[in-house]
């Protein structure tokens, strides 16, 4: 009863703020505390009781209102920050402010004339309750004080990460805690593995996916032909103004790599729990990848001296980027490489029980993530040409290649898989894997055969790039992965019957750019 009466609380300050013709002042905390004071909202409700019609409403006929929605829910978030949270009651009305930013962020960046509203200075500077968040953030843009704000949050003992304290007295100040000591999970840099908490899990999934909306202002913005302009979002969250971004980093990346969904093999385990861990995973990836995109003047490549001050230039440097451009530790790249391959290979998996098997569906983001990690970490490709767990990735490649050949909803996982293939073609020892005999049972439509797995490959490659496969992809995939085969046929020379068969085609089947040759993207090894 309790709870149904809070959220109908919540519902009339929601109509409130729309129907309101005189602005509500920041002061009015009675009113204000009406939209994260409940302990029982979930983001569920959050996302019912708030319709996006009523947001625009809002948005466009008081203004001011939803200006100082945003600016007391940031102001909470800043103070939970400070303060680490210790009671139930603060923790609760930060996961709130959270899910109430994560709902109303997306219609200001909607709107061109609201863009700039996070990057200025406090909104209403000058009235009564504003003096607090100026002074401690010295006139800092709404936006930085929110991000830094996350950035502290997800480092907050007994909120998201487990505690130090010696004693239950004790108190861990959240300006002098050293974050390094609570990443996330065992794995790259960190030796240690903290106790699991879902508690934690629950309270990092809420604040990653408000963290990922605050990245989200590119989608709301036109197409440009400027490649230099940025997100302001992602710059300022990857620069040295964020001091968790090592640990964060690290954390990220360990909690990806050391996830396993089917636990400890139990039978229809998904069916008998929930695993909150898996929405902190796909968050976790997602989050990598936003933040790895964007490279800040691509710092990982070594700057020539004509382009030093260029590079100085174009704004401060993504240390995300640094940082995986910098791992170098053989058992880094082998716990990276085997955890990617264990999440890309769970939807190969088959047993007699069907269904017993969970499936994750972030696979998409595992390849672009596995992109980037070749594209900025050349050692890290080194090592993974030269390890045999390279075709642990190559066959849940061709997999999801061949089972989104048809989808044309599916391209952008057509373009990454293709274009991992051809980064792999260009180096000899990929070619030299591939004569490993394939003996494997993976679910594909595929003509059964003996071979090995250079065979796999071309039989996939043309079911992609021949007429006749309903295979929807551009030219340049086509392109793409013919020009994959031309890398890995200079290392092998014994084809059998079924994948050569496949390959008495005309030559106009294959690619129709006949400039081919000239272009360096699509040319073998020099």
């Amino acid at each position: 009863m309790g709870s149904t009466d809070s959220k109908l609380n919540f519902r009339k300050a929601v109509i409130q703020l729309t129907t309101k013709t005189q602005p509500v002042e920041a002061t009015d905390d009675a009113f204000w505390d009406q939209f994260w004071a409940d302990t029982s909202t979930t983001v569920q409700d959050v996302f019912a009781l708030v319709p996006a019609a009523e947001i625009r409403a809002v948005r466009e006929e008081s203004p001011s209102n939803l200006a100082t929605l945003c600016y007391k829910a940031v102001e909470k978030l800043v103070q939970g920050a400070e303060s680490g949270c210790p009671t139930e009651k603060e923790r609760q009305a930060v996961l709130n402010c959270a899910r109430v930013l994560s709902r109303v962020l997306p219609y200001i960046f909607e709107d061109q004339d609201w863009r700039g509203f996070f990057w200025s200075t406090v909104p209403g500077a000058g009235r009564a309750g504003t003096d607090e968040l100026d002074e401690d953030d010295g006139a800092r843009p709404l936006a930085e004080s929110l991000l830094l704000a996350v950035a502290d949050l997800l480092f907050c003992p007994d909120f998201t990460v487990h505690s130090h304290r010696r004693g239950p007295d004790s108190v861990e100040s959240m300006q002098s805690i050293d974050s390094c000591e609570y990443i996330w999970e065992a794995g790259v840099g960190f030796a240690q593995s903290p106790p699991l908490n879902y508690i934690h899990d629950l309270n990092r999934t809420e604040i990653l996916r408000l963290l990922l909306t605050c990245f989200s202002e590119a989608m709301y913005l036109p197409p440009s032909s400027d490649s230099s302009v940025t997100n302001p979002w992602v710059t300022f969250f990857c620069s040295t103004e964020n001091r968790h971004a090592l640990p964060l980093f690290t954390s990220l990346l360990n909690v990806v790599c050391a996830y396993d969904p089917v636990g400890y093999g139990i039978p229809y385990n998904h069916l008998l729990f929930s695993d909150y861990r898996e929405q902190l995973v796909e968050q976790a990836v997602q989050i990598l990848i936003v933040t790895l995109e964007h490279d800040g003047g691509l710092p990982h490549r070594p700057p020539s001296p004509s382009s030093i001050e260029e590079q100085e230039s174009t704004g401060p440097e993504n240390l995300f980027v640094n940082y995986l451009s910098r791992i170098h530790r053989e058992e880094d790249f082998d716990f990276v490489l085997k955890g990617l391959a264990r999440l890309l290979n769970n939807p190969l998996t088959q047993t007699y029980l069907p269904n017993s098997t969970k499936k994750i569906q972030f696979h998409q983001e595992l390849l672009v993530l596995f992109w980037k990690l070749c594209d900025f970490n050349k050692k890290f490709l080194f090592f993974v040409l030269k390890s045999s767990d390279v075709l642990d990735m190559l066959v849940p490649i061709l997999y999801y290649l061949n089972d989104a050949r048809a989808d044309q909803s599916r391209v952008g996982l057509m373009h990454i898989g293709v274009f991992i293939l051809l980064l792999l073609s260009g180096e000899r020892n990929f070619g030299v894997r591939l004569n490993k005999p394939y003996s494997v049972h993976v679910p594909m439509d595929i003509p059964v055969f003996t071979g090995t797995h250079a065979d796999l490959l071309i039989v996939v490659r043309r079911r992609l790039t021949t007429p006749g496969f309903n295979c929807p992809v551009c030219p340049p995939v086509r392109c793409s992965a013919a020009a994959c085969f031309a890398g890995v046929s200079q290392d092998h020379h014994h084809w059998t019957p079924t994948p050569a068969a496949s390959l008495r085609l005309p030559p106009h089947y294959y690619c129709k750019c006949v400039s081919l040759p000239e272009e360096p993207f699509y040319g073998g090894r020099q």
